[in-house]
């Protein structure tokens, strides 16, 4: 192709284009580009520079007639005037009209009736490896006659002029609804493009398809039967859904219709700090050759990563498309969930360790979102900090939150889907009294739901939350199975509870009204 292709975005570009190189071609350039290096595991190591993480503060939505009235406008999603976009677009096409481009396209929706097509158009080969690794990769014949559906224009040396512009700082994810368009400057960090694609789908696919898009893991087992996880940062979403006894459909993304859930992506953005073999071998391994490590330092005099080092951040990242994995399904697709997991690390230790939810606790507890952050996990908490994320997801829902609920609500009713909370954080006290709840044995509550096993036993009620737990599970001692039985002090335990409890009605107040 020629750099007249381009020229229908208004990038009118004098150097080279290039156009869907393979990974090897990409991975060479950005090495001579000194844009990255080798690992000792055959992987591509890069920095992203300034920025480590998402910045959500400097997202914005294209306010215009067709989201006006549709975004949930606030916090998360903040208004961007068409005026500010169309001078941005213009500017970032006159900066890009000046680099050497790599132009990447993909796709989203492995439900091959929802997939929606993506042209990415970056000027750092490493962005190319990224949207290859974790979106959807066309076939050859695929890519001939490609039209996208959306247009990224990613370009991390480009930023805003705050006093014109538009955008409160030079760094911003712009997203333009009507003309299908996305807009990354000042910042490489490459998850903006991951979540700038799954809030479009967040919009799109409830609206458009009447599918639940969802952030959660899911897998597959034996029997055919799906289990989804919902879960934030620290809860284990992905240490429990890479069961070797189950085929994993995807670890993050996921759409729900009437017949399937499917993987929204094609590849894994795995968290890397403290990884090793013995821990989670499944995300260890796929980190070779073609793989993309972002913000990773290496032991001294060496190319070999040294995960525990996080002097650039924690949050050092692997990128890899999901058939790196072992024990995968192919397509990244299942039947709808027979079993629905949410996650939460209970700091304050008064959560059961597993409660089966009722279809309107379900909704309740789907639109909280609950974990909790603990000392050490960010500068200045010293002691255990409540966390709430609507659909476990708040920062990339463009839609009210009840939007979503309310579908999950719908597809509940009309099945006998099992819905449980549970709890691995703390029991017999809080963070830093009581003792975090063994792997093992939220393992062991997990497999006996999934096996059934619970649909046997007898369930008491929980007094303040008013969640059923079971009396009894196979592999898990029974005084863990109650959590106020965990605790000495029976009063204090009491206290912390009706205090969570509080806290939870009180971040509800704001759904209520709807």
């Amino acid at each position: 192709m020629t750099a007249s292709s381009l020229e229908y975005t208004g990038i009118k570009n004098s150097k080279p284009i290039h156009w869907n190189l393979s990974v090897s071609e990409l991975i060479k350039d950005a090495v001579l580009a000194k844009q990255g290096v080798l690992t000792k595991s055959g992987a591509l190591a890069c920095n992203t520079g300034q920025f480590t993480g998402r910045s959500p503060k400097d997202k914005y939505i294209v306010v215009d007639s067709l989201t006006e009235r549709t975004i949930w406008w606030g916090e998360v999603n903040h208004k961007l005037s068409i005026t500010s976009f169309d001078r941005l677009y213009l500017k970032i096409t006159a900066y890009l009209s000046n680099q050497d481009l790599y132009v990447k396209d993909v796709s989203a929706c492995a439900a091959e009736k929802y997939k929606m097509n993506i042209r990415l158009v970056t000027e750092y080969a490493w962005q190319g490896i990224f949207a290859h690794n974790l979106f959807l990769r066309p076939e050859a014949e695929e890519l001939v006659n490609f039209k996208e559906d959306w247009l990224i224009l990613s370009a991390p040396g480009f930023t805003a002029d705050i006093k014109e512009d538009g955008p409160s700082s030079e760094n911003f994810t712009i997203i333009n609804f009507t003309k299908k368009i996305i807009l990354i400057g000042g910042t490489a960090y490459t998850g903006e493009i991951k979540k700038a694609v799954f809030t479009v789908l967040n919009y799109s696919l409830p609206q458009e398809k009447n599918v639940l898009p969802m952030h959660c893991s899911a897998n597959i087992g034996e029997r055919g039967d799906t289990a989804i996880f919902f879960g934030l940062s620290g809860t284990g979403k992905t240490t429990l859904s890479a069961d070797p006894a189950r085929k994993l459909i995807g670890d993050d993304e996921h759409g729900w219709d009437a017949n399937s859930v499917f993987n929204l992506e094609g590849g894994c953005y795995a968290k890397c700090v403290n990884l090793s073999q013995e821990k989670e071998p499944q995300i260890f391994n796929a980190i070779k050759s073609g793989t993309l490590l972002e913000n990773i330092s290496f032991y001294p005099d060496s190319i070999e990563v040294d995960y525990t080092n996080t002097a650039k951040t924690e949050n050092t990242r692997a990128a890899y498309p999901i058939d790196f994995m072992e024990n995968t399904v192919k397509p990244s697709l299942g039947k709808p969930p027979e079993n629905i997991f949410f996650l939460t690390a209970d700091a304050f230790g008064v959560l059961p360790p597993i409660s089966k939810l009722n279809i309107h606790q379900a909704m309740y507890h789907f639109i909280s979102g609950y974990t909790s952050k603990v000392a050490g996990t960010e500068i200045g908490i010293t002691e255990p900090q409540i966390t709430f994320s609507a659909c476990f997801g708040k920062p990339f829902l463009p839609l009210n939150p009840i939007r979503y609920a309310s579908m999950l609500g719908e597809r509940l009713k009309s099945t006998s889907i099992n819905v449980w909370l549970i709890n691995t954080g703390w029991t017999g006290g809080s963070y830093g009294t009581g003792d975090r709840i063994q792997l093992k044995y939220t393992r062991a509550m997990i497999t006996a739901a999934l096996n059934g096993e619970l649909d046997k036993v007898t369930f008491q009620k929980h007094r303040i939350f008013e969640l059923d737990m079971p009396i009894s599970c196979p592999g898990v001692p029974a005084a863990l199975l109650d959590p106020e039985s965990t605790w000495t002090d029976k009063m204090e335990y009491r206290i912390k509870a009706e205090n969570l409890a509080y806290k939870f009605q009180e971040n509800f107040t704001e759904y209520r009204r709807h």
